[in-house]
């Protein structure tokens, strides 16, 4: 694998981040740190969605111009992800100049193909969705089913971009590439929908919306969310319609691209036919996430039930955000909906990151200490099956990222923790060392210690701290390619002192890791 290009939707501006954006972010970092552990290029793409009806409106009742409205939220974002430890590779604005000029050209270069047209129509406009909206897309009162607001009736002559004319070669598309939506059940969806498609509009008059990047030869208009937000992900690679640059060339097509399940339509029938009538080649796939509830309660800023990361690193007084990175990227099996509580938040992350992995490292550590003074003696360094049982889970979670089913691989290594943890109650090292079976015993702890590299190397995406932690204590280099683990790590020798040995994670309800509690 040469490169890994993984893209994230871009944010909407007009508020402030919460657990569900925090919750794609994650997913799409944790996607990238593994690849990146596979190949020698990973690139991710973040950023956020600046133009629009709700900014114009939010920002002149704050009595400040859209730009500067937008530019205080947009580092709201880039402060949350920094909070999260999430390695984007670029983060792009949709209100930067670079992309406005590439918007433009698309455009035009669209236009001139006869893929864009003006069009006098009359629709419903749901604000909340920045997008007109079809009676199927409404409940039985008229309303959104995803707003819950009466969308407005809009008469305006516009630009449309001729989604029927892909129809077919999309559907054709969906079923020779059944992966290519993932999870696999989500393309019916998609092929149900590509049933009944109109052309979509892809302007709006400057009387209903100036804030927007205007088409080139016509003031009266400026260019609508599909156009714009949408081409983000190529225009953040230099493409503009007349140069490929060496970095869009590099990386597109995107390896993979995270979205929530409620934007699929827009990802995987209108981007798809921007691209191919852009003749541009198609990403490899598109990954719908479900949402994320609090305590069984779809968020709401009504509820009051609205969380943020920052919230939640106050209320537990989280140094590192490890706990709730593993805790988010493990909440649900790919594309289900997942929920977040403050006790199962708790409960999860003590169990798999303190009392399971970070003890077993703490207690072997402090073992060979005890009995060895912290020596890796010759005699103990052998070849165990238990090393062949981490080889299969290396291969496992691989097989898993592949299909992009984050949980299902952290599962499978909690699993080899689990079967760690049980090999030293069974060979029992504490009653070797008092029956003086210092062989037998050396043996126990180097095997528990060679095989926790592994673990470092493949919790890594998810904890890269606590994998620094432990690939630190155990003389690990965390940037070890996943094929490259051979088991070889520890060498005789002095390995560790006790002032070296410090636990990895410390339990939410600790004194010293929940001070206020």
């Amino acid at each position: 694998m040469e490169k890994f290009y993984t893209t994230t939707a871009i944010d909407y501006v007009n508020g402030a981040p919460h657990i569900g954006h925090a919750y794609e972010k994650i997913l799409t970092d944790v996607i990238k740190r593994h690849f990146s552990q596979r190949c020698n290029d990973a690139y991710m793409l973040t950023g956020t969605d600046e133009h629009g009806i709700k900014i114009q409106k939010t920002s002149a009742s704050m009595g400040i111009s859209e730009k500067e409205f937008c530019d205080q939220n947009s580092s709201k974002f880039q402060n949350a992800w920094k909070l999260l430890d999430i390695s984007y590779s670029q983060f792009i604005r949709t209100t930067d100049d670079y992309h406005k000029k590439a918007v433009q050209k698309i455009f035009k270069k669209l236009l001139e193909k006869g893929d864009i047209y003006k069009h006098s129509y009359t629709g419903l406009y749901c604000s909340g969705c920045e997008a007109f909206l079809s009676e199927k897309d409404l409940d039985e009162n008229g309303c959104c089913l995803i707003h819950k607001t009466k969308p407005e009736e809009v008469s305006e002559e516009n630009y449309f971009f001729k989604l029927t004319k892909y129809k077919e070669r999309i559907i054709k598309h969906i079923k020779e590439n059944p992966n290519f939506i993932v999870p696999s059940f989500r393309a019916n969806e998609v092929l149900n929908q590509l049933e009944n498609i109109e052309d979509i509009s892809v302007s709006r008059t400057k009387t209903s919306v100036k804030w927007g990047i205007p088409v080139l030869d016509d003031e009266n208009q400026v260019i609508y969310v599909w156009i714009d937000a949408l081409s983000n992900y190529i225009t953040a690679l230099g493409y503009d319609t007349e140069n490929e640059t060496e970095k869009f060339k590099r990386y597109w097509p995107a390896d993979v691209q995270v979205i929530g399940k409620d934007i699929l339509k827009f990802h995987s029938i209108y981007w798809i036919a921007i691209l191919m009538a852009l003749d541009l080649p198609l990403p490899k796939h598109i990954l719908a996430h479900g949402w994320i509830t609090i305590d069984e309660a779809k968020m709401s800023k009504s509820l009051g039930n609205v969380v943020s990361p920052e919230s939640i690193f106050k209320a537990f007084n989280l140094e590192i955000p490890d706990p709730l990175r593993y805790y988010m990227a493990t909440a649900a099996p790919v594309g289900k909906d997942g929920n977040y509580s403050d006790d199962d938040f708790k409960e999860k992350v003590n169990a798999h990151l303190a009392n399971s992995m970070g003890n077993l490292l703490n207690r072997t550590l402090s073992m060979l200490v005890k009995y060895f003074d912290g020596e890796i003696k010759e005699e103990f360094i052998h070849k165990s099956e238990l090393f062949d049982n981490a080889k299969k889970t290396i291969e496992e979670v691989k097989h898993h990222f592949d299909y992009f089913e984050i949980a299902e691989a952290a599962l499978k290594i909690t699993e080899l923790v689990d079967t760690l943890n049980k090999y030293v109650t069974d060979n029992a090292p504490w009653t070797l060392a008092k029956e003086e079976k210092w062989t037998e015993c050396g043996k126990v702890l180097y095997t528990i210690l060679e095989a926790m590299t592994s673990v470092a190397s493949m919790i890594y995406p998810y904890c890269p701290n606590i994998a620094q932690a432990m690939a630190n204590q155990l003389k690990y280099d965390i940037n070890t390619k996943l094929d490259d683990i051979d088991f070889k790590n520890i060498k005789a020798g002095k390995f560790i002192t006790k002032e070296e040995i410090k636990p990895v994670f410390l339990r939410l309800d600790s004194e010293l890791a929940n001070k206020n509690k």
